[in-house]
């Protein structure tokens, strides 16, 4: 049901997309879901605090899921087309994969944990089909290999990150304990070539319906 209610909202999106040209109500629903990501992003961070359980080693934002969300502020108060460029790949491909593969341990609905996951998760995806929207922004094929370069350099420093406080951010060091797709891209450290196919993979999938259009 959530994950439906995430998809009728990008549905909306598009059937509204005149309405959302209009710069008076563009702005407000761009401002709208920054000032969601920001305060789902803060609330997140204090819950941790207040109960003991932020951790240097597990709640940094470095997996490229909560990376997205700090990025997808910037690019809703900028406006930023390359930024969004970037986003398109990276935080539709991190935040989609996040949404239907949750690492919410024992968490469920309502908890806030659940609520927090799926604003920020799925407010993510609204802010890059907002841009496309409302703005007319597009992803080139040329952005895509430059996401994934950078996102490759990402993952390196990322790597002795992970060595420097003995952190599993990206899970590149090993496979979360949760249900995943990492589950079935074979063991370390063969699941990291894998795991840039699918990356790869992703990123052609969600760059289709522009290049149809394009051809």
């Amino acid at each position: 049901m959530t994950i439906g209610i995430i998809f009728i909202l990008c549905l909306l999106l598009f059937l509204l997309r005149n309405e959302l040209k209009e710069e008076e109500k563009g702005r407000v629903i761009r401002f709208f879901l920054a000032v969601l990501l920001v305060v789902s992003d803060v609330l997140e961070h204090l819950w941790l605090v207040v109960e003991n359980a932020w951790s240097i080693r597990r709640d940094l934002p470095l997996h490229l899921s909560d990376l997205v969300v700090i990025l997808a502020i910037v690019m809703l108060l900028t406006r930023s087309e390359k930024l969004f460029r970037f986003m398109y790949f990276a935080g539709l491909g991190s935040s989609i994969q996040a949404i239907l593969t949750p690492d919410l341990g024992r968490f469920s609905f309502p908890h806030f944990q659940y609520i927090e996951f799926f604003v920020s998760h799925g407010g993510v995806v609204l802010a890059c089909l907002f841009m496309v929207a409302a703005f007319h922004y597009r992803p080139t094929i040329r952005s895509m290999w430059v996401t994934i370069l950078l996102a490759n350099l990402y993952g390196v420093c990322v790597f002795f990150l992970n060595k420097l406080l003995s952190a599993n951010y990206l899970y590149i060091m090993k496979k979360p304990k949760s249900t995943s797709l990492l589950d079935y891209l074979g063991p370390w450290p063969w699941y990291l070539f894998s795991m840039e196919l699918v990356m790869i993979l992703s990123f052609f999938i969600l760059y289709i319906p522009f290049w149809n259009k394009r051809k």
